[in-house]
């Protein structure tokens, strides 16, 4: 008896410590929060294709985040898996020369016009939001966000665009009301 009661108070203990360590480890991260380039995010501009969406896209310019910090030649490659989700497999070389892959995988948001995806890099926890907020006729670049406006992606099916093309891009971007001085151009090989 004597024993569980010591277990006791020692796991009390360490709640006692433990979660107010964890509120100012979440209040940190909450700090660290990277800044809303559109306080307005609108909805997507047109439907989407799914079956035109898919295959290889390569970063043009981004909103830098902490989990793309020092990435360059960036891809990212979807594929239909059997159940109808989506696998994705993002790719980027890092200063130091080596590859860095991570795999996650979509499922589309239900009438959203194939536009909106719930996207899971975790476990099966479905957390992150991708829009497709607008994109060519033919699915050669495409204008990437999501609900908070902290996010935003310029992707394109060549790796890279010629300076007019990377300028009427950045500005329909800013056309979504966006900050694009907040966008990093993203070195492709």
């Amino acid at each position: 008896m004597a024993a569980s009661k010591g277990i006791s108070s020692t796991l009390l203990r360490a709640a006692a410590i433990s979660l107010p360590a964890a509120g100012i480890a979440y209040g940190a991260m909450l700090a660290r929060r990277h800044p809303v380039g559109n306080p307005l995010v609108p909805e997507p501009l047109r439907t989407v294709s799914l079956q035109d969406y898919l295959g290889r896209w390569y970063e043009i310019a981004r909103y830098d985040q902490t989990f793309e910090k020092g990435c360059e030649g960036v891809t990212a490659d979807y594929s239909l898996r059997a159940d109808g989700k989506i696998d994705i497999v993002n790719t980027c070389r890092c200063a130091n020369g080596k590859t860095r892959a991570s795999h996650g995988r979509a499922k589309l948001t239900p009438g959203s016009g194939g536009a909106k995806f719930r996207v899971s890099f975790f476990g099966p926890f479905y957390l992150g939001d991708y829009w497709v907020l607008d994109h060519s006729p033919d699915y050669s670049w495409s204008i990437v966000g999501e609900g908070s406006g902290r996010y935003l992606w310029i992707l394109s099916r060549a790796p890279e665009l010629s300076d007019i093309d990377l300028r009427v891009l950045i500005n329909r971007a800013a056309a979504l009301g966006y900050n694009t001085d907040l966008l990093v151009i993203t070195k492709q090989p």
